[in-house]
């Protein structure tokens, strides 16, 4: 079931992340490894975006089994510049982080359900499904991920030293009519994004 998280879940999410943190160490990369730009303000902007109604959590009973966050507002660096590029910002997007699945629940198609899901909301909130997210720079397996999920690479983040630099994005839901979509039944309130 998919639910808005509410702010004493926080932590669920920050959960999610380090286990991710961890998973990704041994695939030999560093992603999430630092939290950016360091803990207090990951943690700050887990907490805002839970507040704001922007982070939803996949739950099995209990379990929170994955998380995404939808923006309509595109992303920032530390300095408060914008990550995408000024001509890219002229079209309206729904912008997607902190996608993470548990990771006994991988290769389910829990990600990909998560996406489509984003995709129909992007289209609710904006009129086209056109679902936007900057990907760690140096993981090529997720950037490799992304593209068998129907994105298409637009370069590089504005700021050189932003971690997540890798841009892509797509117009399409091409995971449609994946089983993964039964285990998102949406269950509370739309995004705020």
């Amino acid at each position: 079931m998919l639910r808005p998280a509410t702010p004493a879940q926080a932590d669920v999410i920050k959960e999610l992340v380090d286990e991710a943190a961890e998973w990704l160490r041994s695939k030999g990369t560093d992603q999430w490894s630092k939290p950016w730009p360091d803990a207090s303000g990951r943690d700050r902007r887990i907490v805002d975006d839970v507040s704001a109604g922007r982070t939803w959590i996949a739950w099995d009973d209990d379990l929170g089994i994955g998380t995404i966050t939808l923006d309509l507002a595109y992303p920032l660096d530390a300095a408060q510049n914008p990550v995408w590029p000024a001509d890219r910002l002229e079209e309206n997007a729904l912008y997607v982080h902190r996608v993470v699945v548990r990771r006994r629940y991988g290769g389910q198609g829990l990600g990909a359900g998560l996406l489509d899901w984003a995709s129909s909301q992007a289209e609710a909130l904006i009129g086209n499904p056109l679902l936007r997210i900057d990907v760690w720079t140096d993981n090529h397996a997720l950037h490799e991920y992304y593209k068998d999920q129907g994105f298409e690479t637009c370069g590089k983040a504005e700021p050189p030293d932003y971690p997540a630099g890798a841009l892509f994005e797509r117009r399409t839901s091409p995971n449609g009519k994946s089983t993964a979509k039964l285990l998102l039944r949406e269950d509370g309130d739309r995004p705020r994004p």
